[in-house]
């Protein structure tokens, strides 16, 4: 069975990335210790490596418990994986939020400027006057010495332990949905309220993504368990889809981000 048929054309280069790491371990007998993925590549390398057998294990972490962005070790059965294995590290630093305001894009955007991947960085952690970014720790030193101003903003960014981390749990609202199809501009205008031609005229205008990817193409097609974000307007997802009514509707369950 072709496993690329299950996927995405898009989504072909990762899994051959992933099907190679597999490889790789097997052959070596040495693990792998992947960037940080998305939640879409974290369901790909599931879905890719069996863990039920003898030959593998795969484990994600991102630095808490209610981490986003995770990191892979892919490694022999019998190999113990450690949290410290995972090299993920907090850089922690505080700014006055009465004099100037600060943004999860702002931080990803300044650190992005350093000429640093985002496969290299975690979730961003931004509220109150307190900034915390989850990275790789073979890029720490670079970034501390690096980062020290964000916008108007000067800071100096300490290491600090894990457990340190401020988090979250996201609180998603289920809703039943009829729909008259699964293209974008169909779901778009539904979750969000807005005609039609607002949803295809945000999509065309670089405003929605889906499974972290920019998409233009109003006809795309939305499966479950794809994440969509809606630039000013919030994420939401695919939660279920639940057939047809008799007169052709797809019923879809959709999860909005409070």
């Amino acid at each position: 069975m072709d496993i690329y048929q299950h996927f995405r054309k898009e989504e072909h280069p990762f899994i051959t990335r992933v099907l190679s790491w597999k490889e790789q371990v097997e052959r070596s007998y040495q693990s792998i210790l992947t960037d940080f993925l998305d939640p879409r590549e974290q369901q790909i390398i599931t879905s890719l490596i069996d863990t039920s057998g003898d030959d593998l294990t795969m484990q994600l972490f991102g630095g808490g418990k209610y981490s986003e962005r995770k990191r892979a070790i892919i490694a022999p059965y019998y190999q113990e994986v450690r949290q410290e294995d995972f090299g993920v590290t907090i850089l922690q630093a505080t700014y006055h939020d009465k004099f100037i305001s600060l943004s999860h894009s702002d931080v990803m955007g300044t650190f992005l400027s350093l000429g640093l991947e985002r496969r290299k960085l975690g979730d961003i952690v931004v509220q109150d006057g307190l900034i915390q970014i989850l990275l790789a720790d073979d890029i720490r030193t670079y970034v501390v010495m690096n980062l020290t101003t964000i916008k108007k903003a000067t800071v100096r960014l300490e290491t600090k332990p894990l457990s340190a981390l401020v988090e979250k749990e996201l609180n998603w609202i289920l809703e039943d949905k009829l729909v008259s199809s699964m293209r974008l501009d169909t779901i778009i205008k539904e979750v969000y309220s807005i005609s039609r031609q607002s949803a295809a005229d945000s999509i065309m205008k670089k405003l929605v993504k889906v499974n972290y990817r920019l998409v233009q193409d109003r006809s795309f097609s939305v499966q479950a368990d794809d994440l969509i974000s809606f630039k000013g307007k919030g994420r939401s997802k695919i939660d279920r889809i639940n057939g047809k009514t008799k007169k052709e509707k797809w019923k879809i369950t959709i999860a909005k981000l409070k």
